[in-house]
C-alpha cells in the first residue's frame, strides 16, 4: 500500500502544476498529461480535508454524562456560524 501525502505535499505539486501551465509553454499532450496530475493532486487535497473536518470536533457532555460530538463551527465577519 502507498504512503499516503501530506497535504502540504499535494498542494505543492498543484501549484507548480498550475504555474507550469499558466506559463504556457508546454506542448498539448504536455499539458494534457500536467492537467490531470493536477485534478488527481487537487482531489487528494479535497479527500485531505474531508478526513480532516471530521477529525475537527468539539467534544461536549451532556447533562447525563455522555459525550457528544458537535461540528466544528467558525463565526464570519457579520457575527453568523459556518459549521466547518
Amino acid at each position: 500500500m502507498a504512503k499516503k501525502r501530506k497535504f502540504e505535499e499535494a498542494f505543492k505539486e498543484l501549484e507548480e502544476i498550475t504555474q507550469s501551465l499558466e506559463e504556457g509553454e508546454l506542448t498539448l499532450d504536455d499539458a494534457i498529461s500536467k492537467y490531470e496530475k493536477g485534478i488527481k493532486a487537487l482531489k487528494e487535497c479535497y479527500e485531505i480535508l474531508g478526513e480532516s473536518e471530521k477529525r475537527i470536533e468539539i467534544l461536549s457532555k451532556e447533562l447525563e454524562g455522555a459525550v457528544k460530538s458537535a461540528p466544528f463551527l467558525i463565526k464570519d465577519a457579520e457575527g453568523g456560524g459556518k459549521n466547518v
